[in-house]
């Protein structure tokens, strides 16, 4: 069976996947149980680090894309699309964004990035495996995000 057919995601893929998302639900966790003083610099990491994970998966949908045919429209397009995840990051961190603007940029930017995966295994660019781990890590992502974004919108102290 060729790599790409395969449904479920290989033991190392799920494993560096989690690992993953430790610095997401540290951050996510600890700016609620930090001393005030502290959250600030948490959330700066939280922000940066999701920053370089939208690079990161930008990057993965680049190599997919350079793995096809020049002539394949759709692979160019992937190709195009891949460079947005890592701006909107970079937009949102090095803007000078607020965070209760910023948090919101990173959710669209990762729930548009797991819509280019399942795109781009629609295409035949990605392994068919490949949502089946996308899909919970975003999930995750996304409650990580949204639960810092309610530290911003609902402060405690």
């Amino acid at each position: 069976m060729h790599p790409f057919e395969a449904k479920d995601p290989h033991q190392l893929a799920l494993l560096l996947g989690y690992a993953g998302l430790i610095p997401f639900v540290s951050g996510a966790l600890g700016i609620w149980v930090i001393p005030v003083g502290w959250r600030p610099m948490v959330m700066a990491a939280l922000l940066d680090y999701s920053a370089v994970t939208l690079a990161f998966m930008g990057a993965i949908h680049w190599g997919l894309a350079m793995r096809a045919r020049e002539t394949d429209e759709h692979a160019r397009i992937q190709l195009g699309l891949s460079v947005i995840p890592p701006m909107l990051g970079w937009a949102a961190v090095a803007s000078g964004l607020p965070v209760a603007l910023a948090l919101p940029v990173f959710l669209v930017a990762f729930v548009g990035l797991y819509l280019a995966d399942v795109h781009a295994v629609s295409i035949g660019l990605a392994p068919r495996w490949y949502p089946a781990l996308r899909k919970p890590l975003t999930i995750i992502v996304v409650l990580c995000l949204l639960l810092a974004w309610a530290s911003v919108l609902l402060p405690g102290d």
